[in-house]
């Protein structure tokens, strides 16, 4: 079931970037978040609340959250609540540091521009995407780190609290909530002209298949030899 999951993830991301990369669809959405009259996007990245919220406040919550985690698992690891929610704490801790570092290197791998710096919202960078090249007459004094979403990784990650629980009830909740985080970020940034509907998007799939995998090597690793191949087997089946 585990791998069945991973591998229709991997189908839905190769998708979706697929649609993204050879359609307009992220230039029609971001029109709505720009003004073309007063050049300008609806709403101000240096106005003080939404950025203490959307940005600064809610990045030190999620630092905040990880180094709690962390201290959990090295000072309180023989609690009984712990080691009865340690496999799930360990995916959790795992997803929320590895997802935004994976998706700060894809940043710089990929040199996309933001909407900001194209030249159909005021900027000087043409419009290009993943598979797509600049032109031969555009010179770029540096690379730029834009593509997939950065910020909205953090809350995404959090996608990784459906492996704390065993219950469906708190599973749906925590996933629901961490989707809700993520997207409300996501669409901050989209308002500000820092990242592309499909950013996001992207960066949300691919969490969730890093969290998949997360989960499967965590449950591989913790788990006992006689446990480990029937893993395996099930892996060699669903391919």
């Amino acid at each position: 079931m585990i791998t069945k999951d991973i591998w229709l993830s991997l189908f839905v991301l190769l998708f979706s970037f697929l649609i993204f990369e050879l359609t307009p669809i992220d230039l029609a959405i971001q029109d709505y978040f720009f003004n073309f009259k007063t050049n300008g996007w609806v709403l101000d990245k240096n106005a003080v609340i939404p950025k203490l919220i959307f940005y600064d406040g809610i990045k030190r919550i999620y630092i905040l959250f990880v180094v709690t985690l962390l201290i959990i698992l090295i000072f309180f690891r023989q609690k009984s609540i712990i080691v009865r929610y340690k496999k799930g704490i360990i995916v959790v801790l795992i997803s929320c540091i590895f997802i935004p570092l994976f998706i700060g290197f894809l940043k710089y791998v990929t040199n996309v521009p933001c909407p900001k710096d194209i030249q159909h919202y005021g900027g000087v960078y043409p419009y290009v995407s993943v598979l797509s090249e600049y032109p031969s007459a555009f010179q770029q004094t540096g690379r730029i780190k834009c593509y997939p979403a950065g910020h909205a990784s953090g809350g995404f990650s959090l996608m990784s609290l459906y492996f704390l629980f065993s219950m469906k009830r708190n599973r749906k909740i925590a996933l629901v909530s961490a989707i809700s985080i993520g997207w409300v970020v996501g669409s901050y940034k989209m308002m500000i002209g820092d990242h592309f509907f499909g950013h996001t998007f992207i960066t949300m799939t691919l969490s969730w298949l890093l969290i998949l995998n997360t989960n499967y090597l965590v449950s591989y690793f913790s788990s006992d030899r006689g446990e480990r191949k029937s893993l395996t087997k099930t892996c060699t089946r669903t391919k």
